[in-house]
């Protein structure tokens, strides 16, 4: 079954303590307007191997952005499913999974390990004004003691505050989609988003659409085999005659019969025919799949119904009508 209550906890950060002893977790004290939080972000895995995977986007930009900004200060309840601002690491189009890097809790020396990547944008999250945190994951309390870091009363957090599906069978129980964990700092006077986002490596990047088990293709996917290249999401003409692109990165005749691209909303266009080694394909957008000019996704599905490629943009990106976008 999935997290018991998934949300996202705005506020702001005032004091922080790096992860240490036999389950490290990297712990930051948040207040909203009428409350204390602490959310505490796991720095290793109790399963090997146990340096966890991590990635940083300094420039994180993606649709969710701008729901996330109207949000209260405090926890805000997410129901998942797609369209909202829940986080789904495989689904959402939030990075390409090779960009993450595995990084052990503490290493001697300067900057090399997590607690120290954490700590950076933590601290500048800290000594920014009107700086924002939204951590992403499973609360817990309000309890009635006093928080055993940093002594509020009554303690309660955030917690999970990393992927949550595809998990090794003894944490199969925690699975779900559109319930992933995660960090976004949001810095208003720089215009800038950061994301942090954090998957155990015993966590698999192929998963069931309803249950978010892990799943074991027949043939090994091949992410990136066919990229999605380019997309007309504000045509000119009348009526609007909108497109995608896909490239073939291979060698290879591909076959897209039983493939399919996606929307925001997953909504789905079958695919069908062959795409040439090194070749280009302009397909034409039909319903029921919808590019919104105010931002949105767009995946592409193997045969199979696994993840090969996946786009976001947001509407700042969107030029006048006619051009094209390109990723």
């Amino acid at each position: 079954m999935p997290l018991r209550k998934y949300g996202v906890l705005k506020g702001t950060a005032i004091a922080r303590r790096l992860g240490a002893g036999p389950s490290p977790h990297y712990q930051v004290r948040i207040i909203d307007q009428t409350a204390d939080h602490r959310i505490a972000v796991n720095v290793s895995s109790k399963l090997p191997p146990s340096d966890l995977q991590y990635l940083v986007d300094e420039q994180f930009q993606h649709p969710i952005t701008e729901e996330l900004k109207n949000l209260r200060l405090g926890f805000t309840p997410l129901p998942g499913g797609p369209g909202g601002p829940a986080l789904d690491y495989i689904r959402g189009n939030l990075f390409l999974p090779d960009h993450m890097k595995s990084l052990p809790p503490t290493v001697p020396g300067p900057d090399n390990d997590l607690n120290e990547k954490l700590d950076h944008y933590f601290q500048r999250t800290m000594a920014a004004e009107n700086a924002f945190v939204y951590a992403f994951g499973e609360p817990w309390g309000p309890e009635g003691i006093k928080d055993k870091y940093f002594g509020f009363l009554p303690g309660q957090g955030i917690h999970d505050i990393h992927m949550n599906q595809g998990n090794h069978p003894s944490f199969a129980d925690q699975d779900g989609v559109w319930q992933d964990g995660g960090v976004l700092l949001h810095f208003p006077e720089d215009g800038q988003w950061v994301g942090i986002f954090l998957k155990f490596q015993s966590q698999s990047w192929h998963t069931d659409d309803v249950t978010g088990h892990t799943l074991i293709p027949h043939v090994p996917v091949r992410e990136g085999l066919v990229r999605i290249v380019a997309a007309l999401v504000n045509d000119a003409r009348t009526p609007e005659r909108e497109t995608i692109t896909l490239l073939n990165t291979s060698p290879e005749t591909v076959s897209l019969q039983g493939w399919a691209l996606l929307d925001k909303q997953e909504h789905k266009l079958p695919l069908s025919g062959d795409l040439a080694p090194g070749a280009t394909r302009l397909l034409p957008v039909a319903k029921p799949l919808e590019l919104s000019n105010q931002g949105g996704l767009i995946t592409l599905l193997d045969d199979k119904g696994m993840k090969v490629d996946g786009v976001s943009y947001v509407k700042a990106q969107v030029r006048e009508p006619g051009w094209t976008l390109v990723f």
